[in-house]
This record gives structure tokens, sequence and C-alpha cells, in this order.
């Protein structure tokens, strides 16, 4: 009996693993595992979140928020944003040790043969017949590459900036350090108020402002970067769930895509 048991829940999870259930002409394939799920649907609330909070804190003058009201806008940026920074530490690791579709090996271009794979689908898309891949199309590799980069780069230099401007960790203390006067008792820095004057020694301080520009600037450019980087990836996922139908959107809930002819991988 219990052998029995075990050699059932076996076939059920290779007809899992095998991600192949036929419907008729339809394939159903079992790609996104529930890790890259939630990953995503998180991101996807943070990058809003900052997305939001950001646009109001780069017009805060031209729509009247106070000093003190855009420093609490930016506490509210660097609490989304550690949530974010926590997620997108998660989905690295989760792609050295998650299932082989949420590996970093079939999500970034490169490998044996990818040019040759990149070379036939982009003739596929001329000839109006793309080739069909469970996990991410090479062009798509492509994509995702770059905007992994700029979620990374916005990380980095949103942990700088939390500490530049807020005094938050990770490296809020060093900089608090930096820019408050030699005489003071670091031990009180706990009491130092993000845009207040006090405590400040006014070379430190520049000094500090100085370091932090090219971070700023950065980080700016990577948010209009990433506006344009979702902007092509929600494109391309409504375009090919309309010529290709194959559950590209409803995948990112259940797990499964649908295809009609055999994916090359």
């Amino acid at each position: 009996m219990e052998r029995k048991y075990k050699v059932k829940n076996l076939n059920i999870e290779q007809e899992k693993s095998s991600q192949e259930d036929q419907e008729g002409s339809l394939r159903r394939y079992y790609v996104w595992d529930r890790g890259v799920r939630w990953f995503h649907w998180i991101n996807v609330i943070a990058v809003l979140g900052l997305i939001a909070v950001g646009i109001v804190i780069l017009n805060a003058t031209s729509l009247g928020v106070s000093s003190e009201g855009k420093v609490d806008l930016k506490i509210l940026h660097a609490w989304i944003g550690y949530a974010f920074a926590l997620n997108l530490l998660w989905r690295i690791i989760w792609g050295f040790i998650g299932s082989p579709y949420a590996r970093w090996s079939a999500i970034l271009p490169g490998g044996a043969g990818y040019g040759g794979r990149l070379k036939e689908w982009l003739t596929g898309v001329k000839a109006g017949k793309a080739p069909s891949y469970r996990g991410h199309n090479p062009a798509a590799r492509l994509m995702l590459a770059v905007l992994f980069f700029v979620l990374a780069t916005q990380m980095v230099t949103g942990l700088v900036l939390a500490g530049t401007d807020l005094y938050f960790p990770p490296f809020g203390h060093e900089f608090a350090e930096w820019a408050t006067a030699a005489g003071e008792d670091h031990s009180k820095l706990e009491g130092l108020v993000p845009g207040a004057k006090e405590m400040l020694d006014p070379e430190g301080y520049a000094a500090m402002r100085r370091f932090r520009a090219p971070f700023i600037e950065i980080h700016e450019i990577g948010f209009w970067v990433m506006l344009l980087a979702i902007f092509g990836h929600i494109t391309a996922v409504v375009i090919s769930e309309v010529k290709e139908r194959d559950g590209l959107i409803s995948a990112m809930f259940s797990g499964y895509k649908v295809f009609r002819d055999k994916p090359k991988d």
C-alpha cells in the first residue's frame, strides 16, 4: 500500500516536472515555480510604490510639499525600498537554487548556441512564426538582463541615498559620522534628524554631499530607464499574449504556459 502511494506521488511529480498536459491540440507546461511568481508580484507592487512616491519627491517643490513632508516621503520611499531590496536579493539567490526555468542559466543571455537561437528566433519573428520557448526566448533574455541590471543598480544607489539623506542602514551610521562635527559625541548620532543642520560639520557635510552626487544622478537616470524597461516588458507580454495565446499573463498566477507547438526548450 505504501509503495503504491509512493509510486502515485512519483507519477504526479513526473507529470508536473515533464510540464506537459495535452488538451486537444494545446499543450500545457508547468514553467514558473512559486518562488518566481511570488518575486514577480512583490516586485510589481514594490516598484509601483517606489515610482509613485519617487515622482512626488521629484516634483515636491511644484506640488507645494514642505521640507518636513519631503523627508517623510523619503522615509516612506526608503521603507518600500527595503522590501524591494530584500525581494531582489531573494530572487538572486533563487536564481542559483530554484527550479530549472528560475535559474540564471535559463534567464540571462549566453551559453552554448545562444547566438544561433537568437538568430533563429528573429528570423521566425520576421516570417511570422517565432519558435516557442517554455522559459524566456533569446530576445527576452537580453531584455531581462538589462532589467535586472537596472533593478540591482537602483537597489545599490537607493541604499546609499537612504544613508546620505536619512542616515538609514546599512550605511547611515558611517555617513552620519562623516557629516557631523569632529567634537560631537558620536554615541548620540541616533538623535541626528534628517534635514536638520544641528550637529553637522559644514565641511564634512559638504564632502558627504559631493560623494552623494553621482549616486543621485545614477538613481534618477535608472528611474527613467526602469520606466522604459517596464513599458517595453508590458508591451512585449501583451503582444505575445495576443499573437501566441500562450497564457503568458496567467502563467504568473498559475505557473503554467500553453502552446500549440512543442517548445524549443
